[in-house]
């Protein structure tokens, strides 16, 4: 009597165990599939702490076994997009990763799906652009007219260079282009060795031409013509995964109303401020 007491408390036991397990996998808290980690970047690329954070998340969790970038960006600052490069270049050497690129995926944006295992675009998707844009905010005329009038003490005659009260000289010009050159030439070299073409290919195109995902399937700078699903699909072949599949997105973190007004509110503001004065070198286009 007492055994058969027992194995009926163990079976009831179990069985609350097995309907909490069941429980939890209908509501998204545990699944049997295989996972696929989906990584947003989207819009102008002005900083890369978030897909950074993302990468290396995605890269150290076992439990995901290929990485999705799914890519609408016509790029941004220089600096963001290579910390994302290089991060992407740290993780395909553990884990598989393919780049969905969405209705747009130029300069940065494709800098950064340059740095992936493979490359899927919709036909029409606008990509390549590879070329390096630096913008000056010239206030010298307006300042003029309404009676404003600055002096500035430097150190040095470039000190000043890009400011918005006075002209690029001839000296200031050829400077700047040099710089242009050389993060131009890392542009280049970025693709040709995420793309595995040489140099000398790269550079041909590398004139800011904007191009469709059909030309870049042509050119040696897309993989293959698909949407997300196809990419989807395409990191499962990739990484040996059968049947269906579980995407996992980034946490989403809850932003308080404070927070919005007062936080993110003024770094907003910010950013236009200084994307309206401020001098910046990109990889962007338009």
């Amino acid at each position: 009597m007492l055994v058969a007491l027992i194995l009926g408390a163990a079976v009831l036991v179990l069985g609350a165990a097995m309907a909490a397990v069941f429980s939890l996998a209908g509501r998204g808290g545990i699944s049997f599939k295989e996972k696929i980690g989906v990584v947003p970047i989207e819009g102008v690329i002005t900083e890369s702490e978030s897909v950074l954070s993302q990468l290396a998340e995605f890269k150290k969790d076992d439990g995901i076994k290929a990485i999705v970038l799914r890519v609408n960006s016509p790029g941004g600052g220089v600096g963001p997009s290579q910390e994302i490069y290089r991060e992407i270049r740290k993780t395909i050497e553990k884990k598989k990763v393919v780049a969905s690129m969405g209705g747009v995926a130029a300069s940065g944006g494709y800098y950064v799906s340059s740095a992936a295992n493979k490359i899927v675009a919709n036909p029409g998707t606008l990509t390549g652009s590879i070329g390096v844009l630096i913008e000056f905010v010239r206030l010298q005329e307006l300042m003029e007219k309404i009676g404003v009038d600055m002096e500035v003490l430097k150190s040095g005659e470039f000190k000043d260079i890009g400011s918005p009260h006075r002209k690029l000289t001839e000296r200031d010009k050829e400077m700047i282009q040099k710089i242009v050159s050389d993060i131009q030439s890392q542009f280049v070299e970025a693709v040709a060795k995420g793309r595995d073409l040489s140099v000398e290919r790269v550079r041909e195109i590398a004139d800011g031409r904007i191009i469709s995902g059909s030309q870049g399937v042509e050119l040696g700078l897309v993989d293959q013509l698909g949407n997300f699903q196809d990419a989807v699909e395409l990191a499962k072949s990739m990484a040996g995964i059968k049947g269906e599949v579980k995407l996992v997105y980034p946490k989403r973190t809850k932003v308080k109303l404070w927070d919005l007004v007062f936080g993110e509110g003024s770094r907003a503001l910010y950013r236009t401020l200084r994307n309206i004065l401020g001098t910046r070198i990109e990889y962007r286009w338009g």
